[in-house]
């Protein structure tokens, strides 16, 4: 071993490496021999290609010169479907359905101002399903209504409407005697807050009724069970847990303390596989860590596995699992619960680790005001080098988005990035997020950039105490949500070193009155209502506290971005120039809100640990970015 400065180390992952590593899996769809998922690649610029695999044969792309991915509410969800051999798809950036039956491929509808999202096949009805999002009213936000679509027409008009009036739709599902069930929500409620499960037949719409969720429950993810009872997921006990309705009322399927989904930030299939003895297949959270069982009986019953994040979909004793593992890269798998067999369908890398250089996850909590905190601890590891005696790592906090996302504690080569060069990583669930329930969800209502900064300011200050972390070279970081928590951090608190912000806010009241009508009103919630609550939005926001700021900053921002406008980017990057303090601002022009592209990857990645290694004093081995 070689005595090197922690940030110093050299390290066989490259930048390059967590670009080719960023192979973006996604949930599967079984029909009959047939197996689908989708596959991102960064070096195609994020296309999203279609796959198919039939039993006993090889794998084909479905559609080879498309993309596959649709942008409702922004972020998309629910872009693809497949039954009976027959595939409908939405084409990005175009918006355009697709339809792929009998080896011949055809459009199916317009795109342009319409966007299909949450599609779902009735080929006994010659139908397709999906919630459609309208921008075509010019200085008005977008409209959903759930549209049919003529399988076997050109449908110039983007579908018949069958349900409309409310501000989002999600997860239509039809029985086979045409009973038509869906989700819906209105302003100011997320997804999360409040959605309403509903009926109606598909031919009398209007005869709507309420079957689950309401007012402070999310119900979400509806499925027809072979029985003609309708299964979802509500929140009403505290957590996400399985309810049942039968025509007569709903029931729950069972009372335990877990999250059985997440929150409904892309809108799709249900994360579930519903069994023909009345069993369901499914995943759930233990202390933010996956179990993957049936429940049956109201009593839970574990399939050894040994991933630590898991999502599973299908329709019976077949299932596709997305599995993370602490240790190795995520895995695509076909798993039959009746045998326990599995098959490898793709990995989302193959990259080759020498023995002792992948820091696996440690579970880490610690107190706060409104009850424990858990985060998720990388220390540096790499068999080759050893840091000079007494030396302490460098840590870097990491935010996670939504603020309701949740970070897993699987293996990432973009984590794997930073401690093998004797970097340290505390991934934080700071209060808001989501994986333990809903009343820890809670905790950031009225108070985002307050509890949250609070969460990555107390958990790193414990890592100090406990000798694992130099004082003197915090840093923290975060996208989207996150990227406004690291900006609060560092405008209300002397704790970091350096701070870098992806696509972060800066000025929350910028955001009001947007044209990302998803999230209009989300601030409401979060922050306070808006006009009556300004001057908490002016108290909150980081750029007007650039007074206690006193640290060099990067940012990172896409030049497409419609969820965190750029020029939210590039106020905060002049105010802290006009104050003197370095900064360094990067806008790249061919991308969104989140960055798929190769080159940005790369350019992400080789800037930021730059940027580290000067404000902490290391020099990193392997990387020129200026």
């Amino acid at each position: 071993m070689t005595t090197t400065p922690h940030g110093a180390w050299s390290s066989p992952i490259t930048a390059a490496d967590v670009a080719a590593a960023g192979i973006g899996l996604d949930d599967g769809v079984i029909d009959g021999h047939r197996v689908y998922w989708t596959e991102a690649y960064p070096q195609q610029g994020g296309r999203v290609a279609l796959w198919c695999r039939r039993a006993g044969g090889g794998r084909h792309e479905v559609a080879p010169d498309h993309s596959v991915r649709n942008a409702i509410n922004e972020y998309g969800g629910g872009a693809w479907t497949a039954a009976g051999g027959v595939v409908v798809y939405s084409s990005h950036p175009s918006g355009e359905l697709w339809v792929v039956e009998d080896g011949l491929r055809r459009r199916l509808a317009p795109g342009g101002d319409l966007r299909y999202g949450c599609l779902v096949l009735d080929l006994a009805r010659r139908l397709v399903l999906a919630v459609r999002e309208d921008h075509s009213a010019p200085d008005e936000l977008c409209t959903q209504t759930i549209v049919a679509l003529d399988l076997d027409a050109t449908n110039p008009t983007g579908g018949r409407v069958l349900v409309g009036g409310a501000d989002f739709y999600a997860s239509p599902v039809i029985r086979t005697d045409g009973l038509l069930a869906w989700v819906e929500w209105n302003l100011p409620d997320m997804p999360w807050d409040a959605t309403e499960v509903k009926v109606a037949p598909l031919d009398r719409t209007q005869d709507v009724r309420t079957v689950g969720g309401g007012a402070g429950v999310s119900a979400v993810h509806p499925a027809w069970a072979d029985d003609g009872s309708l299964v979802f997921l509500s929140d009403e006990s505290g957590y996400w847990n399985f309810r049942s309705w039968d025509g007569s009322g709903s029931r729950p399927l069972h009372a335990d303390p877990y999250d059985f989904c997440g929150p409904l930030w892309t809108p799709g299939r249900a994360p579930y596989s519903l069994l023909p003895d009345g069993g369901i297949a499914c995943s759930w959270l233990v202390d933010g860590i996956a179990r993957v069982g049936v429940l049956r009986g109201g009593r839970l019953i574990e399939v050894p596995l040994d991933a630590v994040s898991c999502t599973l979909t299908g329709r019976g004793e077949q299932v596709v699992a997305l599995c993370g593992y602490a240790d190795r890269p995520a895995e695509l798998l076909l798993l039959d619960l009746a045998t326990g067999r599995t098959e490898l369908l793709q990995r989302a890398a193959t990259i080759a680790l020498p023995d002792g250089l992948v820091s696996v996850a440690r579970q880490v909590t610690w107190p706060s005001p409104d009850g424990p905190v858990h985060a998720w601890f990388y220390p540096p590891a790499n068999p080759d080098h050893v840091a000079p005696a007494g030396e302490l790592p460098p840590v870097q906090v990491w935010s996670h988005g939504g603020p309701t996302g949740f970070s897993a504690p699987d293996f990432r080569i973009a984590t794997q990035f930073w401690t093998s060069r004797g970097i340290g990583i505390l991934d934080v669930n700071y209060s808001g997020s989501s994986g333990y329930g809903r009343r820890y969800r809670e905790r950031l209502n009225g108070a985002w950039g307050l509890s949250d900064v609070r969460d990555c300011v107390t958990g790193v200050r414990a890592l100090v105490d406990a000798g694992r972390a130099d004082p003197a070279r915090l840093s923290i970081r975060g996208g989207s949500a996150g990227g406004f928590t690291t900006l609060a951090a560092l405008t209300t608190t002397d704790v970091f070193a350096a701070g870098i912000s992806l696509y972060g806010i800066g000025d929350l009241e910028a955001l009001v009155g947007g044209d990302h009508k998803f999230e209009s009103r989300y601030l409401d919630r979060l922050v306070a209502p808006y006009p009556e609550g300004r001057q908490t939005y002016l108290d909150r926001s980081p750029i007007h506290h650039l007074d206690r700021l006193s640290c060099p900053m990067l940012i990172l921002q896409g030049k497409l971005d419609r969820v965190v406008p750029p020029a939210q980017a590039q106020a905060m990057a002049d105010a802290v120039r006009a104050k003197g303090l370095p900064v360094e601002l990067i806008v790249f022009d061919e991308e969104g809100h989140g960055f798929r592209r190769a080159e940005s990857i790369i350019a992400t990645a080789e800037h930021a640990l730059a940027f580290l290694g000067r404000v902490h004093g290391f020099t990193p081995a392997g990387i020129t970015a200026p």
